[in-house]
Order: C-alpha cells, then structure tokens, then sequence
C-alpha cells in the first residue's frame, strides 16, 4: 500500500490572419502566460441549460424551473464560436472541448461540431450528462466529433436520481453509452464527482461495473465551483481515499500521464481490464499546469474554473474587430494570467463570488 501513498496539499495555503511572434504573451506560436504555462486546451460552453439539477452544479434551490437563463440572442451564434475557435487554434489550441449546461441541448449541435471539426491538427470532444446521447451520438461522430465524456454519478437508480435531482434513470444514461461505443466515440471517459457522505458508497460498484469496459472511469473530488452548491470541506472525499479503497479489492499500480497538463492522476488495475483517473483539485491542486481556457455561453473568456469575472469577446466580435485585433486580445489575457485558486484555497475563499459550474463547464 505504500506506493499508493501520496501526500495532499495543505488546504490553508484556415490561413493564419495575424502572426503569432507579434502577439503579447506568445511563444513562437504559443501563448504562454506569467507562471510559463502554455495554453493548449479549449473549453466552449454551447448553452447554460440543463436537464439536469445536479446538486453539485446546478441545485433546484437556486436554478428553478422558471430560473432566467439567458435568451438566445445573447449566446455567441455558431458563426461566431467558430471565429474565435479558430484564433485560438492559430494561438496553439490543439484540444476542443463542447460544454454546457448539457450541450445536446444546444439545437443543430451537429453543425457546431461540423464546423469545428475542418480545424487542422484539433482534437475535438464533448462532455455531456449522456441523457440525450443514445439520440445523437450517431450524428456527432458523422460530424466529426472524437471522443465523449460522459458525467454518471452512480449506477444505482436511488443515488443517481437523488443527484440529478430530476428523477432521471441510470438505464437510460447506460444506454447512451453503448450507443455511443458502437458509433466510434471512444474512449469514453465516465465521470464521477464524489460527494462524501452522498455517493461514496457508490464507487465500488462503479469501479467494477466499468473495469474492461474499455471506459476510462475517473473520480472527482467534490468542488468549490461557483457559489450555490454550498460546498463543504468535509464532504470533500480525497483521491487517495478512493483509491486506497479500489486497490483493497482490485490491486492497482500508477501510470504516466498521456500529455503535459493533464489533470488526472491515471491508474491501471495490475490484473488487467483497463485504468481509473483521480481528479483532485482539492487535495492536490495542479495549477502550475493548468493549460486550460473557458469561453462561455454568451462569449467570455475565463482564464480558471473558479474565476469570479471573464473578459468580454462577444463584444469585440460584434464591434467588427479584425482576427488579428482580436488575436491580440487573446495573447495579453493569457499572458497576463496568474490564476491559482486550487493552491490558496481556505475556508474564506470558498465563501467567495464565482462563476457558475453550469455556466462555464466543468
């Protein structure tokens, strides 16, 4: 067991329009920002809706069915995604990744995923609640989409439908992915937050349902994100607890990390049938790699998934600023990054304002 021992961190403390050289903030194409960490990965919010009301993300006690989410004309259109898509790929992006709210919410996402799959040398994912994936799946891959993740927070229908909280059946999410398995979107990653005191006695029966699955199963420690989920330290189940309860049953040994920033921790099982991930961005915050950017539903850039205030791209887009004016833009947010809220978090500052889960993206 000692080589599954690893320490925590102290909780308290097309043609390219513009050349990159020119841009503040970029390293011969690449953005990089004041602690030398490049940027590499794009998250996109396509719609703050979900049909879901996770109690982590999106609580019924604050988003309501009559909650105003924001009307159509406020979300950056298609067009519009793609436009600044495509800078951040002349900025160095290499990975896309469509989120929401639930993004199969977001009508004709195909064409979305259409478009963005003729951008050159991206991986192009998606992560969804998988409620609406035996419909679409097919049709995403027809588009171009890669890969999907899919959130699934137990396999017992009491659990799940307490967490979604919208009385939505585990079967159906199963469903979805078989569905999404035969059409070619795969690896799939399955996502769990775990919830101390919630969902923890579900991580077994995950861990054996899903080994040589040929899914990736990855476990989430439960998050101060936003403001409304009224995290608490003590629901937060450490990484190394899960895994420390897997490997008493199923031996596991630690693996490499498949390319820089990645945030999982990976582990394989030593009998065979595959690999878990940990997430711990609570007990072991990863920061000083993050390679992350987030851009929102209605169009503004978020340099950290616990950010309190983004910057504005929606609006330059509709001014009628050149690529090159908005490319700029890009390199002087990014190089003036400094965000480590994982490294300070406290009690106080989990208090604090921030950006909705739901709004952003996980």
């Amino acid at each position: 067991m000692n080589d599954l021992v690893f320490p925590l961190t102290d909780l308290r403390k097309k043609t390219p329009t513009w050349t990159p050289a020119a841009v503040p903030g970029a390293d011969q194409g690449r953005l990089v920002d004041t602690r030398g960490r490049v940027m590499s990965d794009l998250r996109i919010s396509v719609t703050d809706r979900c049909n879901f009301r996770c109690t982590y993300c999106m609580p019924k006690t604050v988003f309501g069915r009559d909650y105003p989410f924001l009307p159509h004309g406020d979300l950056l259109s298609f067009e519009e995604i793609f436009r600044i898509a495509r800078l951040f790929v002349e900025s160095g992006v290499s990975k896309i990744r469509l989120t929401g709210g639930e993004p199969l919410l977001r009508r004709n996402i195909e064409k979305l995923v259409e478009m963005l799959a003729t951008l050159p040398g991206v991986e192009l994912t998606l992560t969804t609640n998988g409620s609406l994936l035996k419909k679409k799946a097919q049709a995403l891959r027809d588009a171009g989409l890669k890969r999907v993740t899919v959130s699934l927070d137990a396999l017992d229908d009491e659990t799940f439908r307490k967490m979604n909280d919208v009385d939505f059946p585990v079967a159906q999410v199963l469903e979805g992915l078989a569905v999404a398995t035969a059409a070619g979107l795969a690896p799939i990653k399955v996502n769990m937050v775990v919830k101390r005191g919630t969902n923890d006695h579900a991580i077994l029966p995950m861990a054996r349902h899903f080994r040589s699955s040929g899914h990736i199963l990855r476990f989430i420690e439960y998050m101060d994100v936003g403001s409304s989920n009224g995290w608490k330290l003590d629901e937060v189940l450490p990484s190394a607890e899960v895994v420390s309860l897997i490997n008493a049953e199923m031996p596991l040994e630690a693996i490499g990390a498949n390319y820089p920033g990645e945030v999982a921790q990976r582990w394989r099982y030593r009998e065979g049938g595959g690999e878990i991930g940990v997430i711990s961005s609570v007990t072991q915050a990863f920061c000083s790699s993050c390679t992350r950017a987030r851009l929102s539903t209605e169009g503004k850039l978020y340099t950290c998934l616990f950010a309190q205030s983004g910057h504005d791209l929606r609006a330059q887009l509709r001014a009628g600023n050149s690529d090159q004016e908005i490319a700029a833009a890009l390199g002087a947010i990014w190089g003036a990054r400094t965000d480590n809220y994982s490294e300070i978090r406290t009690a106080e500052t989990a208090k604090q304002q921030k950006i909705e889960m739901s709004y952003i993206g996980g």
